[in-house]
């Protein structure tokens, strides 16, 4: 019984002073990181950044600070602070080997929100996906396609490839082809398209529409249209330049080579009967 008391005696004489400053920094620590974790909220909020890059910012700066304040614990009792490190070491490794896909979406998800390089409801094609943009997550980016099927695609493939937007833009062109006999006169198609295009509700007058004879294909003249639009109406006008180009192309009698050989394959039929 004596042995023990001794023991005790030693061991409390020996440790306590640690122990009992290991309590109060921990008290004191976790109280100090309270106050600075709200300081650093209220200045996080007053920035300019998305709202799930601030929450996960506030997290992440609580983390390190309770981190740093286990490691004073640790060295104020007095463990090796080299086998403390090296297991945290090795556990880190583990868990970003065992996580590595889920830690580049995280990454990806971050860089996403921070640089922007598009919005909820924005227009885009990338990793093999297209469509508007119905959400952004940490870890997806989730895609909604023109026939309402929802795709979840994950930020590290977006951040590693290449993302087209294409609805960033205030304007939008349109390109359309339009394939002419050659024994028709160029300079009357050319009238006759940009009159069409000009005439097309939702085209702009700045940059002006544009129609002229672009290549030339054995029997054929490919001629281009390009019109400019404000992106939200992109749709209505494409299809009404579309239209508008064929009415106006009909109505003058330009043809196209294919009507021109189905009319021949036509007559050659009836004049074989």
């Amino acid at each position: 019984m004596e042995q023990f008391t001794k023991n005790v005696i030693d061991l409390v004489s020996t440790y306590g002073g640690k122990i009992v400053l290991a309590v109060v920094v921990l008290i004191v620590g976790y109280l100090v990181i309270k106050g600075l974790c709200r300081t650093l909220g209220r200045a996080i909020e007053k920035t300019k950044l998305d709202e799930t890059v601030k929450r996960v910012l506030a997290k992440l700066i609580k983390a390190l600070l309770y981190l740093v304040l286990a490691i004073s614990v640790i060295q104020i009792l007095g463990v090796d602070m080299s086998s403390v490190i090296a297991i945290l070491a090795s556990c880190g490794i583990a868990v970003g080997l065992a996580l590595q896909g889920a830690l580049s979406n995280l990454a990806g998800g971050l860089m996403i929100l921070i640089f922007k390089p598009f919005k909820i409801g924005d227009y885009i094609e990338s990793a093999g996906a297209e469509g508007v943009v119905r959400d952004i997550s940490i870890f997806y980016t989730v895609i909604v396609t023109l026939d309402n099927k929802k795709i979840s695609v994950p930020n590290g493939d977006l951040m590693n490839t290449n993302v087209t937007n294409y609805t960033s833009e205030e304007n939008r062109r349109i390109d359309l082809d339009f394939k002419i006999t050659n024994d028709i006169d160029a300079g009357l198609v050319k009238r006759v398209l940009l009159d069409a295009a000009s005439g097309t509700e939702g085209v702009l007058a700045d940059p002006a529409p544009f129609a002229r004879m672009t290549a030339v294909d054995d029997d054929t003249y490919i001629f281009t249209v390009r019109a400019w639009c404000a992106t939200p109406s992109y749709w209505d006008v494409y299809f009404d330049l579309i239209e508008n180009c064929s009415q106006a192309l009909a109505e003058n009698e330009i043809d196209d080579p294919e009507e021109r050989i189905a009319i021949r394959i036509v007559q050659d039929e009836r004049d074989g009967d």
